[in-house]
């Protein structure tokens, strides 16, 4: 699905407007004696996984109210999330199992932008330790003129290889456990349109207002977070638009189509 013109316009108004981030963390700090009444956890696990060019550093604010709803909150340990590639994956998928032999129970993989990618195909990988994913601003679609960050991460990581652009094609299909991606129509840095997901019986996708850099720490977002972790391992439901939450938050327009089609476009 690619964009129009109306639509890249609105894009790029929106990239040059994420300065505003500045406010989601304030508001973060401001209301955090609030976020802390949000519902509390059962104490299950979280591995959280940072966006590119983050590290557990930029999820530590996240990590830390998880831990005050009363979870084992995780940040990644693997530095600064720059390049992919397979023994990188295989150092996920081994964090994890690791925290879920640690805890004696399954995880659940919250992941910012592209830390949201590597969360879902980690719980595709071990979907036996997972309990459930979310992802907050993720190009989950593989579509490269979804993210304005793409040429970036090629210059680092190099152009995809046949078996990689392959791999792509396949990033949009959600893991076999609940997941949930929270996206925004303002973000400035990976379009909408790409991180929506086909709607099923284990998958959703919620809107909600914010910045791409201000998601992972955004009150309406946090949420969300919260909502969707509190889901009891065995009798997972979606999100209830219900009551306010149908004013502030949004499903996807029944217009939009998933894209998962083209992950080698430019």
């Amino acid at each position: 699905m690619s964009l129009s013109l109306f639509r890249r316009a609105q894009f790029r108004f929106w990239r040059y407007a994420e300065p505003r981030a500045i406010f989601e963390w304030q508001s973060f700090y401001a209301l955090k004696p609030l976020l802390k009444r949000l519902p509390k956890g059962d104490g299950h696990a979280v591995v959280v996984f940072p966006g590119f060019g983050g590290s557990d550093r930029s999820t530590k604010p996240m990590r830390k109210l998880l831990s005050d709803l009363g979870y084992r909150s995780y940040g990644w340990g693997l530095g600064t999330n720059l390049i992919f590639d397979d023994h990188l994956e295989a150092e996920m998928v081994a964090l994890v199992r690791e925290v879920a032999d640690e805890t004696g129970g399954k995880v659940s993989l919250v992941g910012w932008s592209l830390g949201g990618l590597f969360a879902r195909e980690v719980a595709k990988a071990c979907p036996d330790v997972v309990r459930n994913v979310i992802s907050l601003g993720s190009p989950i679609s593989g579509r490269t003129r979804h993210s304005n960050a793409h040429r970036l991460f090629q210059a680092i990581n190099g152009k995809p290889s046949d078996l990689e652009y392959t791999r792509r094609l396949s990033l949009s299909t959600a893991p076999p456990v609940p997941t949930t991606s929270i996206y925004s129509k303002t973000d400035g840095i990976v379009a909408w349109e790409g991180s929506i997901q086909a709607e099923s019986d284990l998958a959703e996708s919620i809107q909600v207002p914010a910045s791409h850099l201000g998601i992972g720490v955004n009150p309406l977002a946090m949420y969300i977070l919260a909502d969707r972790l509190r889901q009891t391992d065995m009798a997972w439901r979606k999100f209830s638009f219900s009551g306010l939450r149908k004013i502030i938050f949004a499903k996807p327009p029944a217009n939009v189509a998933v894209a998962n089609d083209g992950a080698r476009a430019h």
